[in-house]
Parts: structure tokens; C-alpha cells; sequence
């Protein structure tokens, strides 16, 4: 069980990233990537949440980023396709898969990254892949996602990984006018311009890191017409507060390293 006794006053967001360094990590990393992809008809969806409430979820070494003070939240839905690995063209039947994850953001040595809550995907050779080499929660759920008009998006999952929590999400989106490049030090900057992942085994005795590279997200407004989601309740945490902050993004074509120990 997390220690909640964890008072803001400890949470002071010591050796947070520079607004330089997080800039510099869009620079495409040195060597070949292990893995190449495509990431589409992506919502972002953030809630704010007290540093306090996440930070006894995570690894000891590290430490959840804020913006203006807050912790952030989401829940990620959207479609990965083109997956091939390095030496490999894209296999029929494992290139092109739907993905869910619940996610916030944390650094270490002031270098920024995502850390996932869950993955949920439907495709399981890349859960078992995903779980055996990058040390990833990833859990097989059943989704859909359909587009009945070049704007209108409409997400379901089921999750179904045995032993996991239970969880289910719906959601109905609408895709609105492109939004300008995110700029640095902006709200939509540090919600989506994220390049590094951490991960650790089950014990939280080891932490390793992972690079990303593509382009900057092409980002459009976003309006949700239906949602429902038992997620992020699924890791026993409380029902957000208020209404996200909304993004829609892609497509990007992505590479991804090998994960790192740290």
C-alpha cells in the first residue's frame, strides 16, 4: 500500500528539468533505434492532481513533475501502426494495434519522462514483448475504435489480462482545427512534448530509461462528447476532479530505443 503521509512540503519539486533541458531531448538520440511506429488518432487527456497523491506510486529514486505546482494525470487512447523493428518490415496481423494507457510525469536527474500506470493493448505479442524486455505494465484488453466521419472518434476497451484489475473505458471525441506548435515552457509543451519513458521491475529495485524520437506532435482541439472510465480507478486511485485538458495528436512516425538501467 502507498504512503499517503507524504506532505507537499517534502515534494518540493527539487532538481526539476530545465526548460533548456527539456527542449534539448526533441534532438534525436545517438545509434539506431530498436523499434519504429506510427501513432495516431491520439486524445490526450489530463487531469491536475496534488504531487502528494502520485508521488507514493512511484520508484523511490524517482520524482513526479509538475507544472505551475500540479502533478498531471491521464489517460491516453489512440492507434499504433507501421510497428517494425529494426531489421524487420512491418508483420502482417502484429504492425497495427489499439493502445490505452494511463500515464503522468515524473523526472530524474533532471531528466524528464512518462511513467505508465498501465498499458492496456490488444495485441498480445506486444504485451508479452513490451512486459519480458522493457519492463513495462502492459495488460491485454479488447478495443475498438471507429471514425464514423473524418471527425467524430469513438474508443471502447475492455480490459481482459488475467490477474489485473478490471477496467473499462468508453469515449466519443471530436477532432477540432489544428492548434499552433506547442511552445516551450507552455502548459501543452509540458503535457505532450515528452521523450524519455521510465520503467521498473515489480520490487521498484530497478529503474531504467528509454528514449523517443519524432517530430513535435501536430496537436488539434479536441471535445469529448461521451465519457467513462474505470482506469485509473483500476490502480486505486480517486476519480479526478473537473474536466480535462483535451488534445488531440498525430499522426507521428516514432523510434524507440532500447530501455536503459539507471
Amino acid at each position: 500500500m502507498p504512503d499517503f503521509s507524504l506532505s507537499s512540503a517534502l515534494l518540493a519539486d527539487a532538481g526539476a528539468p530545465t526548460l533548456s533541458a527539456r527542449v534539448a531531448l526533441r534532438d534525436r538520440p545517438a545509434g539506431t533505434p530498436l523499434l519504429r511506429q506510427e501513432w495516431g488518432d491520439l486524445l490526450f487527456m489530463h487531469w491536475p492532481v496534488p504531487a502528494e497523491l502520485l508521488q507514493p506510486y512511484l520508484p523511490p529514486r524517482l520524482t513526479i513533475d509538475t507544472y505551475d505546482g500540479m502533478a498531471w494525470l491521464a489517460v491516453v487512447p489512440f492507434r499504433m501502426s507501421k510497428v517494425r523493428t529494426r531489421i524487420s518490415p512491418p508483420v502482417p496481423g502484429a504492425n497495427e494495434f489499439l493502445e490505452l494507457n494511463v500515464r503522468t510525469y515524473v523526472h530524474l536527474d533532471g531528466v524528464p519522462g512518462v511513467w505508465f500506470f498501465s498499458l492496456d493493448a490488444t495485441n498480445a505479442l506486444a504485451v508479452w514483448a513490451a512486459r519480458t524486455f522493457f519492463n513495462l505494465p502492459y495488460l491485454r484488453a479488447n478495443m475498438s475504435l471507429d471514425s464514423p466521419s473524418p471527425q467524430l472518434r469513438q474508443f471502447r476497451a475492455q480490459r481482459t489480462h488475467p490477474s489485473a484489475p478490471a477496467a473499462t473505458f468508453r469515449a466519443t471525441w471530436t477532432v477540432g482545427a489544428p492548434l499552433p506548435p506547442a511552445e516551450p515552457g507552455s502548459l501543452a509543451f509540458f503535457l505532450t512534448e515528452r521523450y524519455c519513458l521510465y520503467a521498473s521491475n515489480k520490487a521498484h529495485t530497478k529503474l531504467y530509461r528509454g528514449r523517443v524520437a519524432h517530430a513535435p506532435w501536430p496537436l488539434s482541439s479536441a471535445n469529448v462528447l461521451h465519457f467513462e472510465s474505470s482506469l485509473i480507478e483500476s490502480h486505486g486511485l480517486p476519480t479526478p476532479a473537473g474536466l480535462p485538458v483535451l488534445h488531440a495528436g498525430g499522426p507521428v512516425s516514432v523510434e524507440l530505443w532500447p530501455m536503459q538501467r539507471v
